[in-house]
């Protein structure tokens, strides 16, 4: 199986469950269930690739903290090189309601001490690049390099300057549509930009994805008749894309298999079903 780099944010969470994300006054909540668990994007894409047999190296930013330690521990199974964060590793409290909508508050955010530990790119076939400013030496070195890569632009609006660079440079595209005027708009631009594939997602109704001198193609989200809880879910979904790709399968293919990841992802409370 060819081998993925990622580079991006992992981080400590806790995570607490409500009937429904507070209102804008003061009020009391009590949680319906409370627990800690690895998090962030990069993470969830590292646990779900190797869970489907894919060989990963996550290149990060940790602490030498208890958060660090505990997220050394979850991601026991990925490979991992880390640049030293000189003010501890990435914490967040996330508050998730039964529909999924989440409230995310920083704790704590990663400063590399110094500069970013590029993995050797010999060997690796997919660079995915995270959104992170400390991502970008990957990925200008992915590009040097001229290896495929991948990038998450989550909801992005098509024209905050953050996502730009990632957006410009990658062959491969996901994006929530939430937050997009025209989704089908935006994935003929960047096809026209030169990119190979973009996918938008959107949740409970699936994904879009359109290629070169293509139409949109469409992929229901698999049913789920309980969900637990939803975060990581598109990173799920992209890591099965991905794998799919990996494997040689076509786009429908890959699209289902990005549909039975997220599905097996909102039936857990982790970041990999």
């Amino acid at each position: 199986m060819q081998r993925v780099l990622i580079a991006g944010p992992v981080s400590w969470n806790l995570m607490i469950h409500v009937a429904s994300l507070p209102r804008p006054e003061p009020h009391t909540v009590f949680a319906e269930w409370h627990h800690e668990a690895v998090g962030g994007t990069s993470a969830g894409k590292a646990l779900n690739l190797t869970r489907l047999g894919v060989p990963v190296t996550l290149a990060t930013v940790l602490g030498d903290d208890e958060a660090g330690r505990r997220i050394r521990t979850a991601l026991a199974g990925v490979d991992l090189v880390v640049t030293a964060s000189a003010g501890g590793s990435e914490r967040h409290t996330n508050l998730m309601d039964g529909t999924g909508q989440r409230l995310s508050i920083y704790l704590n955010l990663p400063s590399p001490a110094g500069p970013m530990t590029v993995p050797p790119l010999t060997d690796v076939d997919v660079v995915v690049a995270d959104l992170a400013e400390f991502s970008r030496p990957v990925l200008r070195a992915a590009r040097e390099a001229g290896k495929q890569i991948w990038c998450d632009l989550h909801d992005w609006d098509g024209e905050s300057e953050f996502q730009r660079e990632f957006a410009d440079t990658a062959d491969v595209i996901f994006a929530s549509g939430d937050r997009l005027p025209d989704p089908v708009v935006f994935m003929r631009e960047r096809i026209d930009a030169g990119a190979r594939l973009v996918v938008c997602t959107f949740g409970a109704e699936g994904a879009m994805a359109l290629t070169p001198g293509g139409d949109p193609v469409h992929v229901p989200a698999e049913r789920v008749d309980e969900i637990v809880d939803t975060n990581g879910a598109g990173d799920a979904f992209f890591a099965g894309v991905l794998a799919g790709h990996l494997r040689g399968a076509g786009l429908d293919e890959s699209l289902r298999l990005g549909a039975s990841a997220g599905a097996a992802a909102v039936r857990s409370r982790e970041l990999a079903g």
